[in-house]
């Protein structure tokens, strides 16, 4: 089981912009069906992590919730739940909300949908296996940071799909073997 970061950046760094908008991104050429694409990647995918802001904008701006995986979403807050989902507001530390996660996804991998917030908490926590970011031809000047923490990475893949240039990274640490994370 691998646990991944797996979004959409601005070449500047910013994965949405300060009021949380991810208009930006849908304005850009991407090939759903090309290398990294979505499509391919959340097959593998058996548990979704998000913070509350990610939530709340999919929340608005998604008819029906587009996912059957269990979802996992870390807040300080009481936020309604999309009848039907299998959506659980998680309280705390992701260290100790992890084992339910892991065993919600069933031997499938977990993705941290957004935000960086949230990623750089499964980083601090050595919960973080990859990063994957598709890097869009656009400047943002200011927003939501990409990861705001420090963090070691050895690059695994690039590919381009249409104007995006997608990378694959490893965490690298000390334990990443040991919970399963892929070594090549």
């Amino acid at each position: 089981m691998t646990t991944h970061f797996y979004t959409a950046s601005s070449l500047d760094g910013f994965i949405a912009t300060r009021d949380h908008s991810l208009e930006w991104l849908f304005r850009q050429d991407f090939d759903m069906e090309g290398p990294m694409a979505y499509p391919a990647f959340v097959d593998g995918i058996g548990a979704l992590v998000m913070g509350s802001s990610t939530y709340e904008w999919l929340l608005k701006n998604q008819e029906t919730w587009e996912y059957a995986q269990p979802t996992w979403v870390f807040t300080h807050r009481k936020l309604s739940l999309p009848d039907g989902a299998n959506v659980s507001l998680v309280h705390g530390d992701v260290h100790e909300a992890f084992p339910r996660i892991a065993a919600s996804a069933k031997e499938k991998d977990i993705w941290v949908v957004g935000g960086g917030d949230v990623a750089g908490q499964f980083a601090d926590a050595e919960l973080l296996d990859e990063v994957w970011v598709q890097y869009a031809p656009v400047t943002l000047g200011a927003g939501q940071p990409l990861l705001p923490r420090s963090l070691q990475l050895e690059l695994v893949a690039t590919a381009r799909n249409r104007d995006f240039v997608c990378t694959r990274y490893r965490v690298t640490r000390a334990d990443r073997t040991e919970r399963g994370a892929p070594t090549t």
